[in-house]
């Protein structure tokens, strides 16, 4: 795509984009001139953003004599031309030291500095649950009320309330938690679910109907997402004119927050690649707006990549600084999350 603009497009583009992202307003060719340093005629920057138009780079409102960057023209700035600022590791570095905090107060930590250090929103999507359990436990809460306590590999406990057609007694709640930690500790509870059709009929049947509701509440459990992704700062978008300018981008924004899907899905794709990724305007088709960019980054625990942070923000945001401070929180919560 940059192969089709010259050295002087390139340079106007940037200049562009760069004036836009800091005071919002069209740019006109006169400002361009200026502020482009390039020994060019009025005349020929018209024509150069004549080009640039034509090839969707930028477009005119109708109100104004100056241009504005479009999708595609922020996208081959942030891809090609963007030169990306540094940024002070030690401001970030306290709140994110390993030790200082368990892992759930990290990840909250991280989403506060990136919406803090950037003044938008920041997220970060947790480490999925282990799906695998390292044995469970049956509690009689009274009749047909069965407790079910499932300990993952790591140590998390999760619990489960079974309301069951037969009044088990305690020593049947032994035997069944026995057969299920002796045979498939160490498994996902969808794998148990494919043994145990085979494996029940030596079973009497209401102790294979128990084994299957616990199968089932138990991958129920491992799989709820209800506190997978953490957001901090929502209310900062507000004060953001290009997200806020009308009822019905702010009622999409919000939407997207609260039901997470999209972004989940969106941070759970930028989690398969290495490195900040860039999500501009609707091109993901997971974002609902046109003036909303998503800026992510994996990180790890151990060398293993198991969740993503960004920041949500205006597409017209200041990328060179937003970029550094996503991928520096990534690193640092990767190094405190390892040695935790």
């Amino acid at each position: 795509m940059i192969m089709q603009l010259d050295i002087r497009a390139q340079t106007l583009l940037k200049a562009l984009v760069e004036r836009y992202i800091a005071d919002g307003q069209p740019v006109g060719s006169r400002a361009l001139s200026k502020i482009s340093g390039l020994d060019l005629s009025p005349a020929t920057i018209r024509n150069i953003m004549a080009d640039l138009e034509e090839l969707g780079y930028v477009a005119s409102p109708h109100t104004s004599a100056g241009r504005v960057p479009t999708p595609r023209g922020y996208r081959i700035f942030v891809d090609t031309l963007l030169t990306v600022q540094p940024i002070d590791e030690s401001a970030v570095e306290s709140r994110l030291r390993p030790q200082a905090h368990p892992p759930q107060k990290l990840i909250a930590n991280a989403a506060q500095m990136l919406s803090s250090l950037s003044q938008f929103a920041g997220v970060v999507l947790s480490p999925r649950r282990e799906s695998a359990f390292r044995q469970i436990e049956f509690l009689r809460l009274g009749e047909k009320r069965i407790l079910l306590v499932i300990v993952a590999p790591g140590g998390d406990v999760q619990n489960r309330l079974l309301l069951t057609d037969v009044d088990y007694t305690p020593s049947e709640l032994v035997q069944s938690a026995n057969f299920i930690n002796q045979h498939y500790s160490g498994l996902a509870f969808d794998e148990v679910r494919t043994r145990m059709q085979g494996e029940l009929r030596q079973l009497r049947d209401d102790m294979g109907r128990l084994m299957q509701a616990a199968v089932e509440a138990g991958s129920e459990a491992m799989a709820d997402s209800s506190d997978d992704m953490v957001i901090s700062g929502e209310r900062n978008l507000l004060s953001v004119s290009d997200l806020s300018s009308n009822m019905s981008s702010l009622r999409q924004m919000f939407d997207m927050f609260e039901q997470k899907t999209g972004l989940m899905q969106l941070l759970d794709v930028s989690s398969k690649a290495a490195g900040v990724q860039i999500f501009i305007g609707g091109e993901s088709n997971l974002i609902p707006l046109d003036d909303m960019s998503v800026v992510t980054a994996p990180y790890e625990v151990n060398g293993r990549i198991v969740g993503t942070l960004g920041v949500i923000g205006p597409t017209r945001m200041a990328y060179e600084r937003v970029i550094p401070i996503v991928d520096i929180t990534s690193r640092l919560l990767s190094n405190a999350l390892s040695h935790g």
